[in-house]
């Protein structure tokens, strides 16, 4: 398993998630989403794991001040990468796999 956790060091889902690989001492590569964002790349990956729905947080400030849900979608996704504060935390990544938010049930099945 080659696990990424992209998340927030405020966020306590995040926090959660990061106890959870580490009580089944799962190894983990932790990326801060406000330091170091994701690659172009990455997003795509995650987005057709995920859903774009699932990947924002609609319920932060910045997608409200942003006014996300009056973009187009292809603008959308590019302030969703220039504002990596509006991802839901955390993305896990396993290869090709991924979800967003806490979702420990999904992460059994990789094990």
């Amino acid at each position: 398993m080659n696990i990424q956790i992209f998340g927030m060091s405020k966020s306590f889902d995040t926090k959660k998630a990061e106890r959870w690989f580490k009580e089944r001492r799962i190894k983990y590569q932790y990326i801060d989403l406000l330091s170091k964002g994701v690659s172009p790349g990455e997003y795509r990956s995650i987005r057709a794991a995920v859903g774009y729905d699932k990947l924002v947080n609609k319920d932060c400030l910045a997608y409200k001040e942003l006014g996300m849900d009056y973009l187009l979608p292809q603008a959308a996704e590019e302030k969703l990468l220039e504002y990596p504060e509006l991802f839901r935390a955390p993305i896990v990544r396993n290869g090709k796999q991924a979800t967003a938010g806490y979702c420990p049930e999904v992460w059994e099945k990789w094990e």
